[in-house]
């Protein structure tokens, strides 16, 4: 069915990112790989190309295209070139930059937002703990008063961008005593003294995307890098997260649907027994099925973004979109592999790759478990 809530500019938009792509990245993407990042150059191009900083008011460096269809048309062209690279940009601009644009002081954007525009301060978000997982009411990082500063301790792990970020939005605890209700959100450079990183993570899959654990060891701030009012950061959270859902909702889908986009192809041209494999019954229908679950999926995520869009999206419709499109994914995407055969377990297809990449969509940005606990909550349970 045809797509109706993107219009002539969001597709030119698609055009110009496309041919990005083509010319900058696509080129790159082994050296990606094997260096476990992106380097800066990436950042740096995709900010002169105006598109990191979608919804950065225009007076701070930004395109000041306050309509999440630019963001969502972005992610899908990423999707198609692999998982990691929304996830990387996502990060960068969708889920942490937001909290700068909504919530900074006119100081704090004059002096972080121009950077975060033009891919000279890569941003990533210090939320998850190691012992923490999706439970952010019950992280450990504290912020304790010492005169005019307040002073940082803990660890942060998971954490996208976390090895070459500039600037890390952190949740602390700022009082013990309040739970949920005494949470703040810092900006912490990382040229600060006492922050420091750990080794690249080894991951499954996501191999583009460089993951790393914070930490912070007697790192000192002032009021001046608070973001959002003091001890009210878990709401803060809180509200931004059905953007962050969203978009991995977007980029699932995406990913999933090129890579069986290029199954079917594979189907077509690979002849087994004198004919081609998707011939066959069961591959025929298998395929069917295939391309219909991606595509009431898409439809389910395209009528989110359009409500995101207007601001009328719920949490819990960004939770139903989070969880049922890593589901939908991570299925699609096995019987990708399995269609391809031995091949499809040789990380040189690309199939094999998107197949790792996708299993953690169902655990971050809240596990599929925790979703479903939402909507059933929701439901009056």
């Amino acid at each position: 069915m045809k797509r109706d809530h993107y219009e002539e500019d969001h597709e030119d938009f698609r055009a110009s990112v496309q041919q990005w792509l083509e010319r900058s990245v696509k080129p790159h993407t082994d050296k990606h790989i094997a260096d476990k990042a992106l380097p800066r150059e990436f950042w740096l191009e995709a900010g002169e190309n105006g598109f990191l900083g979608l919804a950065i008011p225009e007076e701070y460096g930004g395109a000041g295209a306050d309509d999440f269809r630019f963001n969502a048309v972005l992610a899908e062209e990423l999707a198609k070139i692999g998982a990691a690279y929304p996830t990387c940009v996502g990060i960068h601009s969708d889920i942490t930059a937001p909290y700068l644009v909504r919530l900074g002081t006119e100081e704090q954007k004059q002096r972080w937002l121009p950077g975060v525009a033009s891919g000279e301060i890569l941003l990533a978000i210090g939320m998850t703990e190691p012992s923490g997982g999706s439970d952010l009411a019950a992280l450990k990082t504290t912020a304790v008063r010492d005169g005019d500063e307040w002073v940082i301790n803990g660890s942060k792990t998971f954490i996208t961008n976390g090895y070459s970020c500039d600037l890390v939005i952190t949740a602390v605890r700022t009082d013990p005593e309040k739970g949920a209700k005494g949470i703040t959100l810092f900006a912490i450079e990382a040229t600060k003294e006492g922050f420091s990183r750990g080794r690249k993570l080894d991951k499954v899959g996501m191999e583009e995307s460089d993951t790393a654990e914070l930490f912070f060891e007697n790192v000192r701030v002032t009021d001046a890098e608070i973001i959002g009012e003091l001890n009210r950061g878990f709401i803060h959270m809180m509200e931004e997260l059905p953007q962050e859902r969203v978009s991995c909702a977007v980029a699932n889908i995406a990913q999933a649907k090129q890579i069986l986009l290029e199954t079917v192809q594979y189907a077509k041209d690979r002849k087994a027994f004198g004919q081609s494999i998707g011939a066959f019954q069961h591959n025929k229908f298998l395929l069917a099925e295939l391309v219909t679950q991606i595509e009431v999926a898409e439809a389910y995520v395209d009528k989110c973004v359009a409500a995101h869009a207007r601001g009328e999206l719920s949490p819990v419709e960004a939770s139903k979109a989070k969880w049922w499109s890593s589901q939908a994914q991570s299925e699609v995407l096995d019987h990708c592999v399995q269609i391809h055969g031995g091949y499809g377990f040789m990380n040189e297809y690309r199939v094999a790759r998107a197949w790792r990449d996708a299993r953690v969509t169902k655990i971050w940005a809240g596990s599929n478990e925790i979703m479903k606990e939402l909507i059933g909550r929701d439901l009056g349970f």
